[in-house]
């Protein structure tokens, strides 16, 4: 693996601001800070491109924060015979493992068989994903018969639709903390001298003898407005990409169709075992998932068709009812509506061809799109396969010469906070976050407040917020509530009463006062309402 330099602490938001006024010129632009766009950066930056990124909201704060938390390569893929796609991805799944073993973790998950012929047909299908997954697999696969099924899942249904549990099979795929890797790659960033901002929008594109030449942003707490210049500017902005490739083109025809997954969180006695629950075909068709995440238990997910882009949607009634009624069927223990403490949407960025011969490149799993005018779209894709994407997307770059050739980095680049870690570390314990920091735990725990608990239900304690301030590019109450750590996410109403607590920490940090502390509060409370069910 290739050691990184000496980790580098992020400048403070004026410094950062003072470096656009100062060096308006890079190699590379990415927009977007989700999964795709930090990705895109961290493999620019190590490839030695003066890099930056620029997020409108906060890092993961759209769908690459409201995943299923799973590093997998699709277990579902192999029935419709994708097999290089499985590969691939389980082939990034193992490099992720490796790379930053301070966020991703193996996780077994429970595969009943209800009917005759489920066990050997998921068996042979699982062996087979493990052969695919090759030296990097994480562990091999199993059958189980009924009393060791429900030792693993023991609140599995004995029955359903009349069907009795006549076994099952054990697998293992990855499961991750996703907005704790964004802040880990924005990290991973700057050590491999690239630079990111969060609450930086981009208004405007420029373009020079009909090439795109660079972006206009615009600072959205503070206001003012900067013209950067590019060599190579990438729109990764998942389900908003078209927003942008119109600043372009008012004419470009839509890419994006975008899909809605809603997941619940229940808490833990609704999985007492060890693994994780997977139901690859329910009677309707869909994939059912009961998983443990960080003290809690996640339960998803849908795929429903949505035609707007918020970057808040509301989760359905109908998709919550259905979540907890397939879930009823297969658990015994039923979950109720009361039960949920926390649900969440996130809008998937499904591609559709646009007819465009500048297309790179087309699949089920992402898209790279090169306009006329030289603009680069990446969309699609997964957080397991975003380091494949990325590679992707500055390869692209540098086919079309935007960037002069140099190899890809990352398959061997540790993430910030792995250097000296085993990649073997213990699964996380009953919800404490500080396995998220890694190699600088010790950087954490050294900080006012660390035995000051301000949300039990997510760990976070004063110190939390400290870091997240001083090291993490947090401005709001939201960014540590709901990304640096997971408090909305797993307890909306834990999360509320802590946000006064947070506002003042972080006010403190930042030099902000007591209005501010008010809004923010106010701001937050507001957002955490869509959290809540009744």
């Amino acid at each position: 693996m290739h050691s990184l330099p000496t980790p580098i602490q992020p400048p403070s938001r004026a410094a950062l601001l003072a470096t656009l006024e100062r060096e308006p010129r890079w190699d590379v632009i990415v927009i977007g800070g989700g999964a795709t766009g930090l990705g895109t950066a961290v493999d620019a930056a190590s490839r030695g491109y003066r890099t930056l990124l620029v997020e409108a909201a906060d890092f993961a704060k759209g769908t690459s924060s409201k995943a299923t938390k799973l590093v997998h390569g699709g277990v579902r893929y192999l029935a419709q015979g994708n097999i290089s796609l499985v590969r691939e991805a389980l082939h990034e799944r193992g490099l992720l493992a490796r790379n930053a073993p301070h966020l991703v973790w193996p996780l077994g998950f429970v595969v009943p068989a209800y009917q005759m012929f489920d066990q050997p047909f998921y068996g042979i299908g699982l062996k087979l994903y493990d052969m695919l997954a090759g030296s990097l697999n994480l562990s091999g696969s199993r059958w189980l018969n009924h009393r060791e099924v429900l030792a693993a899942a023991p609140n599995l249904a004995e029955h359903v639709g009349g069907r009795p549990l006549r076994g099952g099979n054990l697998y293992f795929d990855g499961q991750f903390d996703d907005a704790r890797l964004a802040v880990a790659l924005m990290r991973t960033l700057f050590d491999v001298g690239g630079t990111a901002l969060n609450y930086l929008r981009a208004t405007g594109l420029s373009q020079q003898g009909g090439v795109i030449s660079g972006v206009t942003v615009q600072d959205v707490l503070g206001g003012g407005t900067y013209r950067l210049r590019a060599d190579c500017v990438i729109n990764a902005t998942g389900v908003w990409v078209d927003a942008i490739r119109q600043m372009e083109d008012g004419h470009a025809r839509t890419m994006v169709a975008p899909s809605q997954g809603v997941h619940l969180t229940l808490p833990r006695s609704f999985l007492p075992g060890e693994r994780a629950i997977l139901i690859p075909k329910t009677d309707d068709g869909r994939v059912l998932f009961v998983v443990p995440w960080n003290g809690h238990t996640i339960v998803g997910t849908t795929d429903t068709p949505r035609r707007d882009l918020p970057l808040e949607p509301d989760a359905g009634a109908d998709d919550v009812d259905f979540i907890l009624e397939t879930a009823s069927r297969y658990l015994a223990r039923d979950p109720t509506r009361a039960d949920v403490t926390s649900v969440w949407a996130g809008l998937r960025p499904l591609v559709r061809a646009t007819g465009e011969a500048s297309t790179a490149s087309l699949s089920r799993e992402h898209t790279i799109l090169v306009s006329r005018a030289g603009l680069i779209t990446v969309t699609g894709g997964k957080w397991t396969t975003y380091r494949k994407m990325a590679e992707d997307v500055i390869e692209t770059a540098i086919q079309r010469q935007m960037v002069r050739a140099a190899p890809c980095m990352t398959a061997e680049l540790p993430l910030h906070g792995a250097a000296g870690l085993p990649t073997d570390l213990p699964p996380p314990d009953s919800g404490s976050p500080d396995r998220y920091y890694g190699n600088e735990l010790g950087l954490l725990r050294a900080l006012p407040g660390h035995d000051r608990m301000l949300a039990g239900a997510s760990g976070l304690t004063e110190a939390h917020v400290r870091f997240a301030a001083r090291h993490e590019l947090a401005r709001r109450v939201e960014d540590v509530l709901a990304r640096r750590n997971r408090a909305l996410f797993l307890d909306a109403r834990a999360a509320v009463e802590a946000a006064p607590a947070v506002a003042a920490v972080l006010a403190e940090e930042l030099g902000e006062d007591d209005a501010w502390q008010a809004r923010e509060v106010e701001s937050f409370r507001a957002l955490a309402a869509g959290y809540m069910l009744g």
